[in-house]
């Protein structure tokens, strides 16, 4: 989840302190995949100029699914996505960054605790530890040739495939390095681990709940 990064005894990359919890997953991704375009232009202010997809921003429809084998459940969200890319901290925020800091932002709860410590926590921080987060395998997956483009020749010898990246600031590879964050709406549970007890859940979040705060209710449906 979105400033909850898990322990990683691999991870070296500066963390931040615990203040914030939310319940919005998260996927890594290269910004030169289709997806990223497709958030933005999807999004309300449906943004599309090269520029503007560089950076963070987005907020297109989104829709995942996770399968639980192990526990024969299956997790079903819908909601909206967003990009956080390296202009999220430092230098003159950009309508993109405003976007995702409001819209995120509005999601994230500070933990019994981290009161009066808000200050002390950073999107910026919070995105190389997500990069940190990944094996030095994965992070060399952002030095790769293009995703998508055809095969012609050798590629550049800053864009070979399986390098191995241990600089939690190559500059290549951050410069393609993007976390989406997924604001759920609606999220669906269906239990299957046992077909005489099978039931689905909707959790639908109401945002007027709660003093403005928002909370999820809960309905119990045939799977």
């Amino acid at each position: 989840m979105w400033s909850q990064l898990p322990e990683n005894k691999h991870n070296n990359a500066p963390k931040n302190p615990r203040v914030y919890d939310s319940d919005m997953p998260t996927f890594t991704t290269d910004v030169r995949m289709q997806k990223v375009g497709d958030l933005f232009a999807t999004s309300v202010g449906k943004a599309s100029s090269d520029e503007q997809v560089q950076g963070s921003g987005g907020g297109g429809p989104c829709e995942a699914v996770y399968w639980i084998k192990e526990k024969g459940m299956q997790w079903r969200m819908k909601g909206t996505a967003f990009i956080v890319a390296p202009d999220i901290e430092g230098g003159e925020e950009s309508s993109g960054v405003r976007t995702v800091k409001s819209e995120a932002g509005a999601r994230m709860r500070v933990v019994e605790g981290g009161e009066g410590k808000e200050g002390e926590w950073s999107w910026g921080r919070e995105l190389t530890g997500h990069f940190g987060n990944c094996s030095p395998g994965m992070r060399g997956s952002w030095r790769n040739p293009p995703p998508g483009t055809p095969v012609k020749g050798e590629p550049d010898k800053d864009h070979q495939l399986a390098q191995k990246v241990e600089d939690l600031h190559d500059p290549i590879a951050r410069s393609n390095f993007r976390v989406v964050i997924i604001k759920p709406d609606e999220v669906e549970q269906t239990d299957l681990s046992d077909p005489a007890t099978a039931r689905r859940y909707r959790y639908t979040f109401d945002g007027n709940a709660q003093d403005g705060k928002g909370e999820w209710k809960m309905e119990e449906l045939w799977p």
